[in-house]
């Protein structure tokens, strides 16, 4: 299913809204594209270091596992952010368009809802992974730094699909995020 994006990096949010809306979608294509860049560049390093050298990085494995984990989660918002979340809908498709957009704001709020509950799970997590005291052993950092990311790329995918219920009741249009109309291409069909 293609989606239509609107043009621009900007939010269409008013006031502070928009303002948020914008800035949260640049921290995550900066975190995106530094954590791809970084994991890139550490892994060449190694194997140029590996064949060049005959000597690995120590800390190769480590860094790229605390990029994974920083990449999986601003990816999760930035692909709530984009409308590219996996959706079921056969029952969304069969409403009328008042009615999806009603829809919409119910399973953005319940979406929502969900990823705040998960934040909250991950800081408990996170505490208990610092009272351990476990730290990585290449590096020498605490365990529980690696899954900082956890909470805070889910914070902001629950902010996201708030933001999602709040746009779709701004308009009448149906938005599967702030930035993305929910529809079909010309050469798409509704099955």
């Amino acid at each position: 299913m293609s989606k239509h994006s609107l043009p621009g990096r900007e939010s269409s949010l008013p006031g502070p809204l928009g303002w948020i809306d914008t800035w949260l979608g640049r921290a995550e294509a900066l975190m995106l594209g530094a954590g791809v860049l970084l994991m890139a560049l550490n892994t060449v390093a190694n194997v140029i270091g590996r064949f060049l050298f005959q000597n690995s990085l120590f800390f190769t494995e480590e860094v790229n596992r605390i990029l994974i984990v920083m990449i999986t989660f601003a990816g999760v918002g930035y692909a709530a952010r984009h409308g590219r979340h996996i959706r079921m809908s056969a029952l969304f498709d069969a409403v009328p368009v008042g009615g999806r957009r009603w829809l919409m704001v119910f399973i953005a709020l319940v979406t929502s809802l969900f990823m705040f509950a998960l934040t909250t799970f991950s800081v408990r997590y996170i505490m208990s992974v610092a009272d351990s005291g476990r730290i990585l052993p290449a590096l020498q950092i605490p365990v529980w730094w690696i899954f900082l990311w956890v909470p805070l790329g889910l914070a902001v995918t629950g902010i996201q699909y708030l933001l999602t219920a709040l746009k779709n009741l701004l308009s009448r249009d149906v938005y599967l995020s702030t930035q993305v109309l929910d529809g079909y291409d010309n050469d798409e069909t509704e099955v």
